[in-house]
């Protein structure tokens, strides 16, 4: 086959792509979405061809299925789970993994990898601190068991409804719910076993900063303090003064002036009577003092003293934190919070704190009021590992009762009326319902959206229609079907076509977005397929499974990244338990997935 001057450009474009996303030289969203402008710019898809993009449902059920996820989590489906799991896990470290992983893959077999993960992570760690074990022994299994539930339904993860979708365009029937299940059960059984029998050895046993912090230790006086007329530090530059001391444990939360919270940053304020200061005493030198005992003779009067905490919050890929400096942020004025430490890469970072760089899947440890946690919660700027503690509003569980009965209902009639009732449609119609019937308001739906993915699948797909409609695709294909043949005879020639496709789709999710890499390979295999002569659906199951099977690097799978820190993890730990999970992965499909969708 000839190569043209658009496929090449094509040829250039993916590797451009393929770059961008491996160096992160722009957020994943916005990669995709130039992409997309770039197959209009260069001719490889007309502007009218390109509008096909956008009539792709996937966006769209994933868009309403974060949001059926999201009234879950609001309303405490969830809750009802880890409260559930709690109450179950009286054994030993393998029983509580077990069970753990266990309900783990029940709950993302039905509701995004990422939120499962948020959730969880607060269970798992306050099971390490009740039975007094190391919480890296529960969130790698806690993250690979995200990923193995996944496997298992067309809406456990965004990229199984992705490669749906884009079926469509090659005129072949799309998955069906429960499709993947022949595959991600039995995968999902062998990782437990896995993760069980040889967890405990294989996962380290360390913590992170806080993790060697009791609770005594963790929770910590806040004094709400005001600066008396006479005072000597009236005139003085707050960062001058004993107030600001971070060395010597005081930590300043929150300044008020004539009412108003201030937002100045702390290196233009000048003390003036009247000032209210919301400070925190922490260290083992100053444990049990007073703002009297340490701050003597400076005109200085306790109004009132409330409960602070030492928690950790995982910044999240999406978090405008990234690549900016905590000075940068306001941290401090935005989430009335101080940064204690910043982990990462298993190591501690506790100076130069306000210059120190934020990067996503960093974990910071912060001084905060105990009242702030929910507010702390519901950012979409990290995960607190903390729950807070809410109050059950009356109610509460009945709209959990409700959400799960909304999600059932799309899942049995994608199910049972799958010829009637089209996946994109049975989910929107389960997020309108969570609305109207208030379960969570529409501000709280538009945030719980994740909004860089949609945009991202768009770009992408309009990658596979310029791989498609240049020819690239089948001259990819035909080189892929030479190499094969030139090593496997005729009879092995598509069992060994499918494992080489699994293996490279695992590889190639290690380092990029296991979305962008199922929509690059779905017009490839569909290609390939043709050019065999072959059913292309065990080859499409094939790229399911392994762009959702990156178990190897941390930055494999966003929810790696979010138990990295939390963890204490070193990058040689998820080599170590991830390889071998890899290859369980890559072999179980291998064998199978021709068993039950023949060729």
């Amino acid at each position: 086959m000839e190569v043209s001057t658009q496929m090449i450009i094509t040829l250039v474009l993916i590797a451009l792509t393929l770059f961008a996303f491996l160096k992160e030289v722009a957020p994943a969203d916005l990669i995709a979405l130039t992409v997309l402008c770039c197959t209009v710019l260069f001719g490889l898809v007309s502007d009218k061809e390109v509008l096909d993009v956008f009539k792709n449902e996937a966006p769209l059920t994933i868009g309403a299925l974060f949001i059926i996820g999201t009234a879950l989590e609001k309303s405490g489906g969830v809750l009802q789970i880890s409260t559930l799991i709690k109450s179950m896990t009286s054994g030993g470290l393998r029983s509580t993994m077990l069970i753990f992983c266990t309900f783990t893959v029940f709950a993302s077999a039905f509701m995004n990898n990422t939120a499962i993960v948020a959730i969880m992570l607060p269970v798992a760690l306050g099971l390490a601190r009740s039975k007094e074990i190391s919480a890296s022994k529960l969130l790698i299994p806690l993250s690979y068991a995200s990923i193995m539930g996944g496997c298992c339904t067309l809406i456990g993860t965004s990229t199984n409804i992705v490669v749906s979708g884009a079926l469509k365009n090659y005129n072949l029937p799309p998955l069906s719910m429960f499709e993947l299940a022949a595959i991600g059960v039995p995968l999902s059984v062998v990782g437990i076993a896995y993760l069980t029998i040889l967890g405990p050895k294989l996962l380290p046993n360390r913590s992170s900063v806080i993790g060697v912090l009791d609770d005594k230790q963790r929770s910590t006086p806040l004094f709400h303090i005001l600066i008396e007329k006479q005072s000597s530090l009236v005139g003085q530059r707050l960062l001058d003064s004993p107030l600001y001391n971070p060395s010597s444990g005081i930590h300043m939360m929150e300044i008020r002036r004539n009412g108003e919270r201030m937002m100045t940053p702390v290196n233009q304020i000048t003390i003036e009577a009247n000032d209210r200061f919301l400070i925190g005493i922490h260290g083992k030198r100053n444990r049990g003092s007073s703002v009297e005992q340490l701050l003597p003779d400076l005109g200085i009067q306790t109004l009132s003293k409330i409960e602070g905490v030492i928690t950790e919050l995982v910044v999240t890929e999406e978090s405008d934190m990234c690549n900016r400096t905590l000075a940068e942020t306001d941290f401090r004025q935005r989430y009335n919070s101080v940064v204690l430490a910043v982990h990462r890469n298993g190591k501690n970072i506790t100076e130069r704190l306000a210059r120190t760089e934020i990067d996503h899947g960093d974990t910071l440890l912060v001084l905060t009021p105990r009242n702030n946690l929910k507010s702390l919660q519901d950012s979409h700027n990290f995960v607190l590992t903390d729950r807070a503690d809410n109050n059950p509003s009356p109610g509460f569980y009945s709209q959990a009762t409700l959400t799960w009965a909304i999600l059932l209902g799309v899942v049995l009639s994608v199910t049972i009326f799958s010829s009637h009732v089209p996946m994109h449609i049975a989910s929107l119609i389960g997020a309108v319902l969570i609305l109207w019937l208030r379960i969570i308001s529409m501000r709280d739906a538009y945030a719980g959206v994740d909004w860089p993915i949609i945009f991202m699948l768009y770009g992408m797909l309009a990658l596979g229609m310029a791989m498609d409609k240049t020819g690239t695709a089948k001259w990819l294909a035909d080189g892929f079907v030479a190499g094969v043949k030139a090593v496997a005879s005729p009879e092995l020639l598509p069992y060994v076509a499918l494992s080489v496709i699994i293996l490279l789709t695992i590889g190639l999710t290690e380092v990029l977005s296991n979305n962008a890499t199922a929509l690059m390979m779905v017009p490839i295999v569909v290609n390939l397929a043709h050019g065999l002569e072959l059913s292309p659906t065990p080859f499409i199951i094939g790229i399911c499974i392994g762009a959702s099977t990156a178990f190897m690097l941390p930055m494999g799978y966003q929810t790696h990244m979010m138990v990295y820190g939390p963890g204490g993890y070193k990058f040689t730990d998820f080599i170590r338990v991830g390889l071998p999970m890899n290859i369980i992965s890559w072999i179980l499909a291998s064998v199978i997935i021709p068993l039950v969708w023949s060729f």
